[in-house]
């Protein structure tokens, strides 16, 4: 076992295999350490989060004497998939593992397969063949689609699985199943476990699709407070998201910017955690009543009527009053709290809207009602300031992101020119789950960051702010509606106090990296010394 640093508040343990992921995998599910948050399990590698940087770090002294029992496999479920093979890749896969489109559905199905663990999306089940003697590697596609739909039947590696919702993937699609892998309302939500021992079963035609006992949405009371009369490119519900549920395959998400969302609902007297509005391109509120609320985040206007209204100050909208904030002159997302918290349907206990998975509610609309809960929340007398960390240059929004280096960075030639060296420009096809950047240096060119080895990472687990090198060179750095596990390798981790930062970056805004001493120096100090 080796442990490597994950940022600061996360360690990636290097396993020996699969066997040895499961059995530390449900050791330190059923036995949590002191403050861990999230286990994350993946092909050989098992990913800790924790809540402090020193938990992280007494964990990594804590787990060099651990050793855990094998895993019981006495009460493992057999569940069995209803698969129709008309898969877009059966032939082509067939043909890379040498066998026939029959003798590849015939593989499929007598194989026993035991679901090893969760990832990429909510209900996504790795799983592998329950005798490895039956194991055949295949790889993934060398262009990988950009939209896989909802009950498709792939394999990869040496896993198979079924894609729960539309999503991009590059498995090796086999056929479809209406069998539903997700229901948030269940228990457990997702159909196949760790664990579980899965059955693929042919089929000449697909059943209706299951009911998967989904129980439906209830709205909670709430107080009409305000109308959206305008939404802006991009408003959603987001709250402090859903931390440690990574064993699901589904990512904590939570407000992009949280120190902006805090402050917005202390200045309100709200539970800091409370739900906010996350919006990108500006709003206008109609007051139904009297109420509170206060506007936080990327700089921009904010007009009560035509009277201005200071970021991070709560202001009192009475009954009829229209409250505006245009598109941000810098920064990216706006943050708006109202006294008494918004309320909103809720998934998994929060009430955060995943890009990525789709769990929470839909993005707000124009027309829509915007709600509390019916009492009253306390007061503030808090001198607040906005937390806004990005600043302004020529136009352009600018910001450096502090960093430390790994997991992975002996993938790279020399990550320190490349990397580190480099202003980087956010691209436009930036998103809640990642930035993707691109340099637009005159006369550069596009610098990239080179590899200094070659072949596949095998997919492991994810926290926001690691900066994955995709096999073009171009970084993505991972927001908070990332997914849990992925597949390239990550250079470096932002740490977790400038993932806000990263938040307020908009397409064309440009960053750099600055490197900063964090676990990796404290747990290469201790080896230093045990040696």
């Amino acid at each position: 076992m080796h442990i490597l640093a994950v940022g600061t508040r996360a360690l990636l343990l290097d396993l020996d295999g699969l066997d040895q992921v499961m059995n530390w995998h449900a050791a330190l599910m059923s036995e949590p350490l002191r403050n861990q948050i999230d286990c994350v399990a993946a092909a050989t590698t098992l990913l800790l989060t924790f809540s402090t940087p020193r938990a992280a770090t007494q964990a990594a002294r804590d787990l060099k004497d651990f050793h855990p029992r094998e895993a019981s496999t006495g009460d493992a479920r057999t569940v069995e998939i209803d698969v129709l093979y008309d898969g877009a890749d059966l032939d082509e896969a067939a043909e890379l593992m040498g066998l026939s489109r029959e003798g590849l559905i015939e593989w499929h199905t007598s194989t026993e397969w035991t679901a090893a663990f969760g990832g990429f999306a909510p209900g996504f089940s790795y799983c592998t063949p329950s005798d490895p003697a039956l194991a055949r590697h295949v790889p993934r596609r060398a262009s990988p689609r950009t939209a896989v739909p909802a009950g498709a039947v792939g394999i990869a590696g040496d896993f198979s699985a079924v894609y729960p919702r539309q999503s991009p993937g590059g498995w090796q699609l086999l056929g479809t199943t209406t069998t539903p892998m997700w229901d948030s309302h269940a228990q457990p939500p997702s159909f196949v476990q760790p664990g579980d021992h899965v059955r693929y079963r042919a089929v000449r035609e697909l059943p209706a699709l299951v009911d998967g006992g989904q129980t439906p949405k209830h709205s909670p009371a709430r107080l009409p407070r305000l109308e959206v009369l305008d939404a802006g490119l991009l408003t959603l519900f987001e709250d402090r998201g859903r931390p440690g549920a990574g064993n699901l395959g589904v990512t904590e998400s939570g407000a992009a910017d949280r120190a902006a969302a805090t402050t917005a609902n202390i200045a309100v007297g709200n539970p800091r955690g409370a739900t906010v509005l996350e919006n990108i391109g500006g709003m206008s509120l109609r007051a139904l009543t009297d109420t509170v609320v206060c506007v936080t985040g990327a700089s921009a206007r904010v007009r009560l009527g035509y009277m201005p209204v200071h970021l991070a100050r709560p202001v009192l909208i009475t009954a009829g009053q229209t409250l505006t904030i245009d598109p941000a002159f810098f920064g990216l997302r706006s943050y708006v709290a109202v006294r008494g918290g918004i309320v909103a349907d809720a998934e998994l206990g929060s009430s955060s809207s995943d890009v990525l998975s789709g769990l929470g509610p839909e993005p707000v609309r124009a027309g829509d009602i915007i709600g509390v809960l019916p009492r009253s929340a306390g007061t503030t007398d808090a001198q607040l300031s906005n937390p806004l960390r990005v600043s302004e240059k020529d136009g352009r929004t600018t910001a450096t992101l502090r960093c430390v280096l790994g997991p992975r960075d002996d993938w790279f030639a020399d990550p320190v020119a490349d990397f580190l060296d480099t202003e980087w420009t956010v691209t436009a096809d930036s998103n809640r789950v990642g930035l993707r950047l691109d340099t637009d240096a005159p006369g550069a060119g596009s610098t990239t960051v080179r590899r200094a080895r070659g072949g596949e990472l095998a997919s492991e687990g994810m926290v926001a702010g690691s900066v994955q090198i995709p096999p073009n060179g171009k970084p993505v750095i991972f927001l908070r509606d990332h997914a849990v596990t992925g597949g390239y390798p990550v250079i470096a981790t932002v740490i977790d106090e400038d993932i806000d930062i990263a938040a307020q970056l908009p397409p064309g805004a440009r960053l750099r990296f600055a490197l900063v001493e964090g676990l990796a120096e404290e747990l290469t100090k201790e080896e230093d010394h045990e040696n």
